[in-house]
């Protein structure tokens, strides 16, 4: 008998005893087979081997033999099952021949010399809990106290008796790692609002705790109803695919969402549920699959799927672990998607706070403003911080009206019906020490009771349509004095020559020219106005005729020229003589180089006129400088609008109806040309124009 371990052991009773004192403090399944074979090999001196089938299923067996020397190796035999299988047939203690072992070539047979004990190692299942199969073998044990099967067999059931216990430690240790990762993956679900922070949260810990190659959640379109899986949590081979998307109903997941249960499939190629696409799109093969659907109260948001059990096979333990995920998984996709909708929604309304024309601001219960876009800082010159916080009466400063008793009338304001108008005020709000004219909207928010939350105001700038309304007078003022000139000129004329008092052939002559003389005048007053309404309609289209613009400039410029010289003007001219053509409508280029040629010689009392006409880079450039009155700084910023006229010119008496350059500018860019001005007041102005050239 061998020594060291089992020195003084004369009896099973001894064995049982010893091995018992030795393996009370074993508690983990590799430690007690290990040592059991290492004890028992020790005992005879000849080579065991401990065999324990899987946990959760029945695709391998771990090993442990252990030579005459006491050397100890594990191994992991899936290919070897029929090994174990054929010798656990009849699950009986028994003496096998070293001839009737099969296959001949196995590590088993050629460890017997003569005879083999194989010992079964098996015992009922107890609940939930799946205990393992499994087996002792021990080679030439039939000339030892192992020769007993008597006596083997009760050491067979203590065996078994310290496994289960090692089993049930197994198991124990499991559940309480699991139970940590799954209370750790609902507390990182509970602190975060991000879905994709959420997907990266719970992918590792699940496929660690389930021991799964892949992990993949689809999420249902809400629109489409299709289901939608996330190229980020199923691996980096599928963010280089297009997206996976699934019809309704179709495949498992789409069973799982229908049926609003679980499914376990451990082969999926055999299921007719499975859709094979996304294996073909991906190049990724699957094997085995959970998946369970997630739901939130009674609707199904998506599907959870862990894929590839790495060992063994899928079961209801690894179903229950991913369902009891999967709700607090739904949740926080839930909350996610609601965040990010609220996130959207405050950032949309923001950028329409922001992009608001008008000033727009919120005041809170106690008149104190709790926000204010940049436009009304614009208008009242104020910066941020000067605007929100700060008491309404202190910003908002009016001019014989109280801001207090407009946000009363509005803060008590139900609309009749949708289309009734809120409240609003004409008045004049206070920019450091001048007045601007405004008109105040406002609204009250209330919550759900009907309670004042807020009181919204906007504030519209005046001033921009009061100068127009000014220029608009003006402009009639100016009409209604350029009209009525020619017409009184015309009926004096006409009335003297009614009367038939004149013998005088000539002055008849001349009074019928006046007549005519006014009367072109009239006819081009009543032209520009309509030239200039078909200029603003919708209907206008620009020719595509090529236009010979050396043709207009030499109708234009003889006459330009006569003007300029009869105030003792110079108007010199350096025009390309070989200038391309242009497309367009004739006589808009022949309005954009008369009024702007026109407006020289009217501008400038003395000096210089240069008209300048060449091509560049495929473009037509054409500059008009005078040394006229020039223009004032402040007022090129609207040079061109609609009725504007600048002071220095009304002040100088020079007629004009403010509708030239915004005309000229029209033209311009219904050609698809530019326009810009310099200018220096009493030493003269430039235009220069930039129009597109006939392909």
């Amino acid at each position: 008998m061998a020594t060291g371990l089992i020195d003084n052991i004369q009896t099973s009773h001894d064995l049982w005893i010893h091995m018992s004192n030795h393996l009370s403090g074993v508690l983990d399944t590799h430690g007690v087979c290990g040592e059991i074979a290492k004890y028992l090999s020790e005992f005879i001196g000849r080579p065991t081997m401990t065999g324990l089938k899987e946990i959760n299923g029945t695709k391998y067996y771990d090993v442990w033999f252990c030579d005459e020397l006491g050397e100890t190796s594990q191994q992991r035999w899936a290919e070897d099952l029929e090994i174990i299988e054929n010798l656990l047939e009849d699950y009986e203690i028994k003496f096998l021949n070293k001839a009737d072992i099969s296959p001949k070539n196995s590590k088993v047979y050629h460890m017997v010399e003569e005879t083999l004990l194989v010992i079964p190692l098996q015992w009922p299942k107890i609940g939930n809990m799946i205990i393992p199969q499994g087996i002792l073998l021990v080679a030439d044990a039939h000339n030892t106290l192992l020769a007993d099967l008597e006596m083997v067999g009760h050491l067979a059931v203590m065996m078994t008796t310290w496994i289960e216990r090692a089993v049930l430690r197994y198991q124990h240790d499991r559940q309480a790692i699991e139970f940590a990762i799954t209370s750790d993956i609902s507390q990182r679900l509970n602190s975060t609002l991000e879905l994709q922070a959420i997907f990266a949260q719970i992918s590792d810990n699940i496929k660690r705790m389930l021991d799964v190659e892949s992990l993949s959640l689809g999420l249902i379109n809400q629109t489409t109803r299709r289901i939608e899986f996330i190229p980020q949590l199923m691996g980096t081979i599928f963010l280089e695919i297009p997206r996976i998307e699934l019809e309704p109903g179709t495949g498992i997941a789409g069973w799982v969402a229908d049926n609003r249960q679980p499914a376990i499939i451990n082969d999926v190629y055999n299921d007719p549920r499975f859709s094979k696409n996304s294996d073909k799109t991906s190049g990724f093969h699957t094997q085995s699959m959970i998946c369970v659907p997630l739901q939130q109260q009674d609707k199904v948001i998506g599907v959870m799927q862990a894929i590839n059990k790495r060992n063994g096979e899928f079961g209801n333990h690894d179903k229950n672990l991913l369902e009891a995920i999967s709700g607090p998984l739904s949740a926080a996709i839930v909350n996610a998607n609601l965040h990010e909708n609220v996130v959207s929604e405050k950032r949309r309304i923001e950028a329409m706070f922001q992009s608001m024309s008008e000033g727009l601001l919120t005041i809170g219960s106690d008149h104190s403003i709790t926000q204010a876009n940049d436009s009304l800082q614009t208008l009242l010159s104020l910066e941020n911080d000067e605007v929100v916080g700060s008491n309404v009466t202190k910003v908002i400063r009016l001019k014989d009206q109280d801001i207090l008793l407009f946000m009363a009338e509005v803060s008590t304001y139900r609309p009749s019906n949708e289309l009734a108008d809120y409240p609003q005020l004409l008045c004049d709000i206070q920019v450091g020490n001048v007045y601007k004219p405004v008109m105040i909207s406002g609204a009250p928010v209330r919550e759900d009771d009907g309670a004042l939350n807020e009181i919204v105001l906007v504030i519209s700038d005046l001033t921009d349509i009061r100068e127009v309304e000014r220029m608009r007078d003006n402009f009639f003022h100016t009409i209604i004095h350029e009209l009525r000139t020619p017409l009184a000129t015309i009926l004096l004329y006409a009335r003297m020559l009614i009367k038939g008092n004149l013998n005088d052939e000539e002055k008849t002559q001349r009074f019928l020219k006046n007549i005519e003389t006014e009367s072109d005048r009239l006819q081009a007053m009543v032209r520009q106005m309509l030239q200039h309404a078909k200029l603003e309609s919708s209907e206008f289209k620009r020719s595509e005729a090529p236009i010979d613009i050396n043709g207009v400039f030499d109708e234009i410029l003889p006459a330009m020229r006569d003007r300029a010289s009869d105030k003792g003007v110079k108007l010199i001219d350096d025009i390309d003589k070989a200038l391309p053509k242009v497309s367009g409508d004739r006589d808009t280029l022949y309005m954009i180089i008369k009024n702007l040629i026109d407006n020289a010689v009217k501008y400038t009392l003395e000096g210089e006129i240069n008209v300048k006409a060449k091509v560049k880079k495929s473009k037509l450039h054409i500059e008009v400088a005078d040394d006229g009155i020039g223009i004032p700084k402040q007022a090129l910023p609207q040079m061109f609008g609609r009725f504007f006229r600048a002071q220095t010119a009304v002040e100088k008496g020079i007629a004009g109806t403010g509708l030239g350059l915004n005309m000229v500018k029209e033209g311009v860019e219904k050609h698809g040309g530019t326009i810009r001005v310099k200018s220096v007041e009493g030493k003269g102005t430039t235009f220069f124009v930039e129009l597109p050239v006939s392909e």
